[in-house]
């Protein structure tokens, strides 16, 4: 058991086939919607051509950010601006492995896009649940209050991760490249004419993003008396070139203008080319933070192996950059893993905790330690049936099939003390531990098998993972399957047995002390 163990694997919840693909794509930073929307054309195109039309349901796109900050904050794909999007695309019942697709678009969709970033996501609400909100099982999260040192070592992370076997869809995830244009202001050149920088950057914001921010306004209708939101902007097609940008007009907006001298209090408004100078450059498309520090992500999915392993990998690679990071920068890896991690740790410390407590209960009930110890040495047989099932069906470790590990435990526990409680009594009859031994196993032989069948016949259908979903629980019953045929057999073989030997011994103690 504990040389097969290492070649399971771990996963947190097996894999669900749920019909659904959930495709983002991130474009060349600062790409317009136009050609965002383009590109998600062509990409369309090769989903067609890839999934027969006939299993085909829906394909939905959503580009760029969404609408508002309520709706963004619901959003777990990760989108950062107009150069991402996101596909949904639903299949029908009776379609063929989603995965086998999923493989062949990340191929494809590589080869014919290499400038553009693609990443399958958690389709199903499960998938997403386990992610708690990111948008992939594996976060390796760099965090220093320079962003500059952040962004080196993200970027060497990044080149060493690609190394790892069954690690898929590597990104990361803020992009540093955005096209930006930089406003200088003169202050003394607005200061002359009664302006200030806030009036500046307040009338920049109006026009390019709106008034709804600096001054919300509301309408509201007399008739329904339902509230609107009013935001003044000036039009795209208005300020869609670097000089109509400059032409922008500027006016006094915090009251500047009145407080200072006559001559100027009169004056008129001025252009933005008067009072600043220009310059373009590139800048962080988006910002993050993990406990106020400043971030950067490398998002990453696994495919043809197990979380674990990936995970082990992942952290081998992490450890091997801790070595030389300078004191204000960390790595850390977070997402799904960290909490498959804190999982196993409860659900084994619960197991053996269950052991121990079953054992001192015992104890009190048949006012022993020897027996309790015979009942419950059983319990081996059972996670080794337990380990050999799940890899003898390919099926890694997970929740479930702990679950079913301590479901499993319960079962050849009752069984054991079935047995034992009869060679007791047969013991106390006739005082020969290898005759009560033999009595307890030939009359309880078919008590136990059925309790123990009983429960296998009825874990069948769920080992086999049939219907919609059937993989999550599958491995549930496949771990009970396997641990209560090799625990059944070490109740009725090994438990009568193990019982004449330390009987027989505590009694030839027992006869050697009365002589």
């Amino acid at each position: 058991m504990g040389l097969l163990a290492p070649w399971l694997g771990r996963d947190f919840f097996p894999y669900v086939d749920g019909g659904q693909i959930k495709l983002h794509f991130r474009a060349p930073t600062g790409l317009r919607i136009e050609e965002t929307a383009r590109l998600a054309d062509g990409i369309e195109n090769i989903i067609r051509g890839t999934i027969p039309k006939q299993e085909l349901v829906s394909v939905v796109d959503t580009l760029g950010l969404p609408y508002s900050g309520i709706n963004l904050s619901y959003s777990n794909t990760g989108v950062i601006g107009t150069s991402d999007g996101d596909i949904f695309v639903t299949l029908n019942d009776d379609h063929h492995p989603t995965i086998n697709y999923v493989r062949s678009l990340r191929a494809q969709l590589t080869q014919k896009y290499p400038s553009v970033v693609f990443s399958f996501l958690p389709a199903d609400i499960v998938g997403q649940i386990l992610n708690f909100g990111a948008p992939a099982p594996i976060d390796v999260q760099v965090s220093s209050h320079d962003p500059n040192a952040s962004a080196k070592v993200a970027k060497e992370l990044y080149g060493d991760l690609l190394k790892v076997p069954g690690l898929v869809d590597l990104r990361i995830q803020q992009a540093p490249n955005l096209p930006q244009i930089n406003v200088n202001v003169d202050r003394t050149r607005a200061s002359l004419v009664g302006l200030t920088t806030q009036d500046v950057a307040s009338n920049l914001l109006t026009a390019l993003a709106g008034s709804s921010q600096v001054n919300p306004t509301f309408w509201v209708d007399p008739k329904t008396g339902i509230s609107y939101t009013i935001a003044t902007q000036a039009p795209q097609y208005r300020i869609d070139t670097l000089q109509e940008l400059k032409n922008l007009p500027i006016t006094s907006t915090s009251g500047s203008a009145a407080a200072s001298s006559s001559s100027n209090a009169g004056a008129a408004s001025q252009i933005l080319e008067n009072l600043a100078s220009f310059s373009r450059g590139a800048g962080a498309a988006v910002m993050t933070h993990y406990s106020t520090r400043p971030t950067m992500d490398l998002y990453a999915s696994v495919d043809r192996t197990d979380l674990g392993s990936v995970a082990r990998d992942v952290q081998r690679v992490v450890d091997e950059h801790s070595k030389h990071l300078p004191r204000d920068l960390n790595i850390d890896v977070r997402g799904q893993v960290q909490t498959m991690a804190d999982s196993y740790k409860g659900l084994i410390g619960g197991l053996a905790f269950a052991i121990v407590l079953v054992y001192l209960l015992i104890v009190v009930n048949f006012q022993s330690w020897i027996d309790p110890l015979i009942i419950i040495a059983a319990l081996p047989a059972a996670l080794a049936g337990l380990v050999w099932m799940l890899f003898i069906t390919g099926t890694p470790l997970s929740v479930p099939a702990l679950m079913g590990a301590i479901m499993c435990m319960g079962v050849a526990t009752a069984n054991s003390i079935l047995v034992i409680s009869f060679a007791r009594e047969r013991l106390a009859h006739h005082d020969d531990p290898i005759k009560a031994a033999i009595e307890a196993g030939f009359s309880r032989f078919r008590p136990v098998l059925m309790t123990a069948f009983a429960m296998i016949i009825g874990m069948v259908p769920m080992a086999l993972g049939l219907g919609d979903g059937g993989e999550q629980n599958a491995p549930l019953g496949r771990a009970v399957i396997g641990g209560l045929l090799l625990a059944t057999a070490a109740t009725l073989f090994f438990v009568p047995t193990f019982f004449s030997l330390l009987h027989r011994r505590h009694k030839a103690s027992r006869d050697a002390a009365a002589v």
